[in-house]
């Protein structure tokens, strides 16, 4: 807090350190004026302002050489007096310039002289507070022809400073006394601001400096990148500020032809710069040399508010100096693009706002030199695109099309006139069109194949989940990274958004026809020309552009989509099998083009479709990857029409469905991917809403082609398809269709059989869906096995209950007659009412309610009810499988068991209607158990379950004498070498279909209610897997036989388990029976021990 506030006080303390520091000028001297300074007010030092500075200024100008500390000392009490004060007076603010300045000349090397760093910044601060202490209207007279060489050796020596020296704290004090120099400081307590007049008269006179000014700083920026980001951003916005002051287009419009005369000596006359056309135009083409090489080190630059910085640059300078510097517009433009997709997240915003500000202007569009070197632009890097793609690493490519897309984005509605030349409209294409050539050599993409059709059923996930700009992913000839690709989409939306769209289209339409090559590329650009044209995530920072009306777009659109669906470009060859190559040559025309290999890249040869030649993997790929492009296109061309796409569903939705049908993986999830597309597009729930909201004309589609088959081959996928993502209520509208179906299967049931059966699978599979029957097909053997094993101690001939009580003689008796009678039934020695009733409630064991009641006023009662829909159809189909199961090929047959399994479940409430049929069936499906392929005798075995899960005693008497045996007989051969196996022994086809038989054993002794010779078959041909030699999963399935067994006749496989193992001694109940020995009572342990253990544990 200041002690001495009137200028009497301060100056009765001031005065006789003054005097002593002008006669004696000493460190200690000024020190102690110095800390007096600190109690005066700053109204009583402005008083004694000029008394204060006389001992400082006298120090400074004594002849001699003076003690750096002194100088220190003098200047950091010099620049104190000044921060407190105002310079008032034009020549005091002049002379403190000069003998502040000479504090670090050296006379006799021109250059900067050899002080010390802490000399050097306090000299600099000094400069600095002098010309923010200069008050009001002082500053502007301070800028006058006549201070030209002093302010010329003030600026050349801060240069030198920035430039040479190696502290950062100089370097940086320096650049900003330059800063303030010129008079571009950002400082609050500068001086107003310039009037237009004074602007012109301080551009005139900082003319002189330009050159000096901008060389040094462009050596300064493009420096090393050790001397830090700040001195280089620093340095950055001094060269653009003075740039853009001194070529600042308003300044340049007012300068007269005739130069002004200055009132100075000749001398300094010459230094005065008349800004003059020839002037300008020489200044800008050497600018421009200084900024490319500015451009081209700090776009590099790994600080990004260096590059941060450079925006600021190019926005300044193409604001202020676009007349100027139009030679430079180039580099800076190519500057600005190319930091469009910077990795820092701030230069990105930063170089998006300022394109949006040049949209908001009009900078580029309201300039024709601008769009003209834009356009001269954007053709040279059309042209040199594809070499670059060639060379570049995936980072340079990255790059380069960054560049392209900042192009695009700055021409707006003006890429028009590029495109309308065509010879840009060409380059630019052809360069499109060979940057995203795509790699189709890998045999994996012909290879997956679509096993299942589960997926087909899923129901499309909310938009946000799925975007439309999801896509497959794919490999590229030229590129790996996957942001190139994300860039190139970018490329072609936004010349779809600016671009005429006819124009365009029709263009890469021609490119489409015109070879195989370009086909693929050509689909992918259209694609993304129609989503950029509905303005699906494009950017636009042209707010006045017109879009596209919807009604040319879905005239577009719909030339498209003809276009895409066209017999010669929707069904192309996609695989080797004999039935698919035959169906994809049919459809094919004579002049369809394909790809085959003369050589080890893919060559383009064309050939007449009746020549039928054998398909290569590159040509399969590449044409796997077209439809998938062209489905990925309906797709989007549902987003961009909306709603609007509903009038095209009739000509787009049934091809789309034959895809989503397709065997090859990639054209099935790309097909989904479309249909899950129109769904959200159109506003449909899920593909079930779409399909049954548009079944009709569907059904009426499939319907007319089945008639036509060897035209339209893949109808039957249509159906297929929309069986799997509908409901029951599509059943009415295609029953007709079904039969169709069976009517052309019988007609082509030897060339075709194939792609009927997998219709026919669909169907059942969504009959049994659809109409579920609760009855227990008896299927999974772990879910009864469980729930029965609590009844096995209910039964009273179990050995374990006679242990918990003494049995008397009664017990004995009543078990012994129980036997009798039970081993009578066996034998068939019972009268013919019992039997008659007995084998009644065997095949129809219905509980009295469960039964059909018949009214008697019912006068209809005998006439036989019509069945339903799926029955007649189930019927239908299994009439159909059995003729089929004798097929050659071992794929159809396994289709077939399938279906007839299907059958069985869907018909097993109606055994009026499955038993014929199950009898009809009985022979060729014995023949696929006992003499057919592993596979198809797993998947017999699989309809043996499901048959005898519904029919009962009906298969009992033919599964003993036909099946039974031969399955018995596998176990017992193959047990020995499963037992010898390793471990890889479980992935082989024998250990499977031995697992297969195991499991399904179990169930069918107990549903089939086999009698005790068959039992004892079963049980003799699974003991051997109880070994603890077997695999553990054989050893499991075995124990589930037995645990079966044990619901069947416990006593008997009690018994058989005692003879493997008695785990105690067995005691008469009585005294009058004889003791019992068993053969496993012996106590000796042996591999059949763990199991029997298990098993007995659960008679217990």
């Amino acid at each position: 807090m200041a002690v001495f506030d009137t200028p009497e006080e301060a100056f009765g303390v001031l005065r006789p350190i003054c005097v002593q520091l002008t006669k004696a000028q000493t460190v200690e001297n000024v020190e102690q004026l110095q800390a007096q300074l600190h109690a005066v007010s700053d109204s009583a030092l402005q008083a004694l302002q000029q008394y204060v500075l006389f001992p400082l200024r006298f120090t400074l100008k004594t002849p001699g050489p003076k003690r750096e500390r002194l100088l220190q000392s003098v200047v950091e009490c010099l620049t104190f007096v000044l921060s407190s004060t105002c310079v008032k007076e034009p020549e005091l603010l002049r002379e403190l310039f000069s003998e502040l300045s000479a504090c670090l000349y050296s006379p006799s090397s021109q250059k900067p002289a050899p002080v010390s760093e802490e000399l050097k910044l306090a000299v600099i601060r000094g400069l600095s507070t002098l010309m923010h202490s200069a008050y009001g209207d002082i500053v502007v007279a301070f800028y006058e022809p006549s201070i030209l060489p002093r302010l010329g050796f003030a600026v050349s020596l801060l240069l030198g400073l920035a430039e040479q020296e190696k502290s950062k704290q100089i370097k940086i004090a320096a650049l900003r006394c330059l800063q303030v120099l010129l008079l571009q400081c950002d400082c609050d307590d500068h001086p107003r601001p310039p009037e237009e007049l004074e602007q012109k008269q301080l551009g005139d006179l900082f003319a002189a400096f330009l050159p000096g000014i901008a060389t040094a700083l462009t050596r300064v920026v493009t420096g090393d990148f050790k001397q830090g980001h700040s001195i280089v951003v620093c340095s950055l916005k001094i060269f653009h500020k003075t740039v853009g002051f001194i070529l600042a287009d308003e300044q340049l419009r007012a300068i007269s032809t005739v130069p002004d005369k200055p009132s100075v000596e000749p001398r300094v006359a010459k230094l005065v710069v008349h800004r003059e056309a020839d002037w300008v135009k020489t200044t800008g083409a050497k600018l421009t040399i200084l900024l490319k090489k500015i451009i081209e080190g700090v776009s590099v630059h790994p600080h990004w508010k260096v590059r941060l910085e450079l925006i600021e640059l190019v926005e300044a300078l193409l604001l202020k100096c676009s007349q100027s510097l139009v030679e430079s517009a180039g580099p800076l433009l190519k500057a600005l693009v190319g930091l469009l997709n910077d990795e820092s997240p701030e230069v990105q915003a930063q170089c998006h706002q300022v394109l949006r500000h040049f949209a908001d202007e009009k900078v580029v569009v309201g300039n024709r030199a601008f769009a003209d070197i834009l356009s001269e632009h954007l053709h040279s890097l059309a042209t040199s695109l594809p070499r670059l793609m060639n060379s570049q690493d995936d980072q340079g490519k990255f790059s380069t099309l960054s560049l392209l897309l900042g192009y695009l984005k700055l021409l707006g509605p003006k890429v028009n006139f590029v495109l309308n030349s065509v010879a840009h409209l060409q380059r630019l294409s052809k360069a499109l069109i060979q940057v995203l050539e795509l790699d189709v050599a890998d045999v994996k993409i012909v290879e997956e194949r679509r096993w299942n059709s589960d997926h087909l059923s899923a129901s499309p996930k909310p938009s946000a989940a799925r975007p439309w700009r999801q896509i497959q992913r794919r490999y590229f000839r030229f590129f790996t990274d996957e942001r190139v690709f994300l860039l190139l989409r970018q490329v072609c939306q936004l010349l779809g958004f600016y671009g005429n769209l006819y124009l365009l289209v029709d263009h890469f339409m021609d490119l489409y026809h015109e070879s195989v090559i370009y086909r693929k590329q050509a689909a992918m650009i259209l694609n993304e020309l129609v989503a950029g044209a509905a303005g699906l995530e494009v950017e636009n920072l042209h707010e006045k552009h017109i879009q596209t009306s919807p009604e040319e777009l879905r005239e577009i659109v719909t030339s498209i989509l003809e276009e895409y669906t066209s017999q010669e470009n929707w069904y192309l060859v996609t695989c080797i099998e004999a039935e698919e190559v035959g169906e994809e040559l049919t459809m094919s025309q004579s002049g369809l083009q394909a790809i085959t290999s003369g050589s080890p890249t893919c060559q383009v040869t064309s050939f007449p479709a009746l020549s039928k030649p054998s398909p290569t993997i590159c040509s399969m790929n590449s044409n796997i990857w077209q439809i998938c492009i062209q489905l990925e296109g309906i797709g989007h061309f549902a987003y961009a029409l909306g709603t609007d796409f509903r009038l095209l569903l009739m000509s787009a939705l049934y091809p789309v469905l034959e895809k989503a049908g397709d065997q090859t993986l990639l054209i099935s999830q790309a097909a989904t991917s479309a249909m899950m597309d129109i769904c959200h597009a159109c506003g449909y729930d899920s593909l079930q809403h779409l399909i049954n909201q548009n079944s009709d004309y569907l059904v009426n589609g499939i319907s007319l082609n089945l008639r036509h088959l060897s035209l339209h081959p893949h109808t039957p996928k249509v159906l297929e398809v929309m069986l799997r993502n509908s409901d029951a209520s599509l059943l009415p509208l295609v029953a007709d269709v079904v039969q169709d179906v069976l009517a052309t299967l019988d007609q082509f049931y030897d060339k075709r059989a194939a792609s009927f059966v997998s219709v026919l699978h669909a169907l059942l599979a969504a009959l049994a869906q659809w109409f579920q029957d609760t009855g227990d097909l008896g299927q999974p053997p772990e879910q009864s096995i469980g729930e029965k094993g609590s009844h096995l101690s209910q039964r009273s001939a179990t050995p374990g209950k006679g242990f918990e009580k003494p049995t008397t003689a009664e017990d004995i008796e009543q078990f012994l007659l129980h036997y009798l009678k039970e081993k009578d039934v066996a034998d068939g020695n019972v009268s013919d009412s019992d039997n008659e009733e007995g084998s009644f409630l065997d095949i129809f064991p219905q509980e009295p309610s469960d039964l059909p009641t018949v009214d008697e006023n019912d006068t209809n009662a005998d006439v036989e009810q019509p069945l339903p829909v799926q029955i007649q159809i189930a019927t239908d189909v299994m009439e159909r499988c059995i003729h089929l199961l004798s097929d050659r090929s071992l794929k159809i047959r396994l289709k077939v068991l399938e279906v007839l399994d299907l059958c069985v479940v869907v018909l097993q409430s109606h055994k009026n209607q499955l038993l014929p049929l199950a009898h009809r069936t009985w022979p060729s499906l014995v023949h696929r158990l006992t003499n057919d392929d592993p596979l198809a005798v797993l998947r017999a075995f699989k309809v043996l379950r499901t048959l005898g899960g519904t029919c009962g005693d009906f298969l009992r008497s033919r599964f003993c004498k036909d099946v039974l045996p031969k399955l018995a007989g596998s176990l017992v051969t193959q047990a020995p070498v499963s037992a010898k196996a390793g471990p890889v022994y479980s992935h082989t086809l024998a250990f499977k279909l031995q697992l297969a038989v195991l499991q399904g054993l179990g169930p069918l002794c107990e549903r089939l209610d086999l009698g005790e010779g068959d039992l004892n078959r079963v049980a003799d041909a699974c003991l051997i897997y109880l070994s603890a030699k077997q695999p553990v999963k054989l050893q499991e399935a075995a124990r589930r036989v037995f645990l079966h067994l044990m619901q069947v006749d416990p006593d008997s496989t009690w018994f058989l388990l005692n003879e493997l193992y008695c785990p105690e001694p067995l005691t008469p109940p009585h005294p009058s029976l004889h003791p019992v020995q068993l053969r496993g009572a012996t106590g000796q342990q042996n591999p059949y021990t763990a199991n029997v253990l298990l098993l007995l544990a659960e008679l217990q």
